[in-house]
């Protein structure tokens, strides 16, 4: 899958075809020898803490991107919680108050953000 010089071609293509297989799963250019090892290690099913199952290659991805279970951080209180918790925190989190240092109001902490522009 790559360009050879045409004096090498015939040399190159009897090498390769002695020792690099073509992987049946993501058509990678594997080594003969190493073919087992990469099936085991990037194309066995794993299954998630959220209990998605997926290809061992793809598990690292889904947990910081896509997982609902994945660790993120609450914006109004830097609390770490589940991402499919998040949600429901955030309205809870979010409807607190505390003193503007301007007007001296309570704001709610979802509002503190642009309340300067309307304060006072």
């Amino acid at each position: 899958k790559k360009d050879i010089p045409a004096v090498n071609f015939i040399i190159h293509e009897i090498h390769c075809r002695r020792n690099i297989e073509i992987c049946p799963y993501c058509s990678d250019s594997i080594p003969k020898s190493e073919m087992k090892n990469h099936i085991e290690s990037e194309h066995v099913q794993v299954t998630c803490k959220c209990r998605m199952k997926m290809e061992n290659s793809l598990l690292k991805d889904h947990e910081a991107t896509s997982c609902p279970l994945r660790p993120v951080l609450c914006q109004f209180c830097d609390i770490q919680l589940a991402f499919n918790k998040l949600q429901e925190h955030e309205l809870y989190c979010g409807a607190r108050t505390e003193p503007c240092e301007r007007c001296g109001r309570n704001v709610l902490l979802r509002e503190l953000q642009e309340h300067p522009r309307v304060c006072g």
